[in-house]
């Protein structure tokens, strides 16, 4: 394994515009984080968000966020970023200072499970950082294709696009099958409301607050 690089740690996150100011917003963090941000890849930190959060509804993440990159995953969001050791304290920290810049009915602690192990493991975690801060929850899908059948011709793509073969075993990859535009009863079904209260609820709830009309022309 290559050494960490302390100064090229990024973390992946999920922004949404809910209505015109937070679009506008969003063009101007896109724009900033390429012209401002950019190293290998474009970035944003905490600042830019507080500057531009207006009108905008964020969640955790994916496994590759900054809230579960505490929590001590095994699976970082890319080859060079920084494994981290558990740190819940820490996690519990950074979602209270994204819970501040976007407001507590804007930041959702986000859960998935595509039946990846570090999913599982940290989701008690999540649960936990979010009664303690009162952050509603989101249940979310990594959607890379459609439908379930499609998972074998999206791998023969990532081999095409990153110039692999199949038989390679440590070539990019997703693991399993389950990024595919799941149903709401399969939804409910991984989110049951009794276990995460509200987690499949609150994605109807963004949905009907995100107002954006955009005009062409």
């Amino acid at each position: 394994d290559r050494p960490a690089r302390r100064d090229n740690i990024r973390y992946h996150m999920t922004i949404l515009a809910e209505n015109d100011t937070g679009y506008r917003n969003l063009m101007q963090l896109a724009s900033r984080a390429y012209t401002e941000g950019y190293y290998y890849k474009p970035r944003m930190d905490a600042e830019l968000l507080a500057e531009y959060s207006e009108g905008l509804i964020a969640t955790t993440g994916c496994l590759g966020g900054h809230v579960p990159q505490l929590l001590g995953v095994d699976e970082a969001a890319d080859d060079d970023q920084v494994r981290q050791e558990r740190d819940f304290d820490g996690a519990v920290a950074a979602a209270g200072m994204y819970q501040d810049i976007f407001g507590k009915d804007n930041f959702f602690i986000e859960v998935q499970d595509h039946g990846i192990p570090a999913q599982r493991r940290i989701m008690a975690d999540l649960l936990e950082i979010g009664r303690s801060i009162g952050a509603p929850l989101l249940a979310a899908n990594d959607s890379h294709y459609t439908r379930a059948d499609e998972a074998d011709a999206h791998d023969a793509l990532l081999c095409i696009q990153t110039g692999s073969v199949k038989s390679e075993e440590k070539r990019f990859r997703l693991q399993g099958s389950e990024f595919y535009v799941k149903s709401a009863s399969q939804m409910r079904s991984l989110f049951p409301s009794d276990e995460f209260p509200g987690a499949c609820d609150n994605t109807l709830w963004i949905a009907e607050r995100a107002d954006v009309k955009l005009e062409f022309g």
